[in-house]
């Protein structure tokens, strides 16, 4: 440390520069640990997520009314590939007397 050999101004003194420092070294280092530390520990990015399951056939509960199997039937994704659904988990159908057939897409 360098002892300055200059008396201090007239009517101060130098523990006021003394603390003006501490608090800017203070403030320097604050500065510095928001702005990060260590970028080598970067973690890494998480993996993408998995591709929509394959729907092969179509569940007992799209089958419990006209509306739900009409619903069921839009929300499926169009694709290029698409293989037909089985109908193994469905015991019935819905059918009306009074409603007009379920419109296809």
């Amino acid at each position: 440390m360098t002892i300055s050999t200059c008396p201090p101004p007239e009517g101060g003194s130098s523990s006021g520069r003394g603390t003006a420092l501490a608090g800017l070294a203070t403030l320097a280092s604050l500065f510095l640990a928001a702005c990060g530390g260590d970028s080598d520990n970067v973690p890494p990015p998480p993996p993408p997520p998995p591709p929509p399951a394959v729907v092969t056939q179509v569940p007992a509960s799209a089958a419990a009314t006209d509306l739900a199997l009409e619903t069921f039937a839009f929300n499926l994704p169009q694709t290029e590939n698409t293989e037909p659904l089985t109908l193994e988990l469905v015991p019935t159908l819905p059918t009306s007397e009074t409603e007009d057939p379920i419109a296809t897409p």
